[in-house]
């Protein structure tokens, strides 16, 4: 599954980087025009392989699914709430028809409501750091496991 996954994030940065080369720009430099939920998606996207560490929220100490959140946005220049709870209540509910990378969604498990989130990068496709002893990976809404335990699509709103 990891191959699997490091093979979807490879294909995805030849996708970004021959996008950007043909425009003359490099793939870690942000475009103007670029939305904030790309940038941030493509942050998220480099830290595939990254281990998963309860608290955790920077690529040397491991991400939960979070950390990982926050991490990513913080890159792409935006300060978001640190926990679950929080980031799902300062965004603003989608459709999932009408799903944009670095969208967030939001998954019922262990019990919790919302406990589990991840961001979307496109093609049915999310990325997040699921649980002790896994790294950061990609994953698929239509996975059986995660279309039912699916519980919200939301986006950060930026003024």
């Amino acid at each position: 599954m990891v191959t699997q996954s490091r093979l979807l994030v490879t294909i995805l940065a030849l996708s970004v980087l021959s996008t950007a080369c043909a425009s003359g720009q490099t793939s870690t430099k942000r475009r103007a025009q670029d939305p904030v939920g790309t940038v941030a998606a493509h942050h998220a996207l480099n830290m595939v392989g990254t281990n998963y560490r309860y608290g955790g929220s920077h690529p040397q100490q491991g991400f939960d699914c979070s950390g990982l959140v926050q991490y990513s946005y913080k890159r792409a220049g935006i300060t978001v709430p640190r926990n679950t709870k929080l980031q799902r209540k300062s965004s603003k509910a989608v459709s999932h028809v009408r799903l944009k990378k670095g969208d967030l969604l939001f998954f019922n498990q262990a019990g919790k409501r919302s406990g589990h989130v991840a961001i979307y990068v496109g093609d049915d496709r999310f990325v997040h750091a699921p649980s002790s002893g896994k790294t950061v990976r990609v994953d698929s809404l239509k996975n059986r496991y995660w279309r039912r335990h699916l519980a919200s699509a939301r986006r950060f709103v930026f003024r």
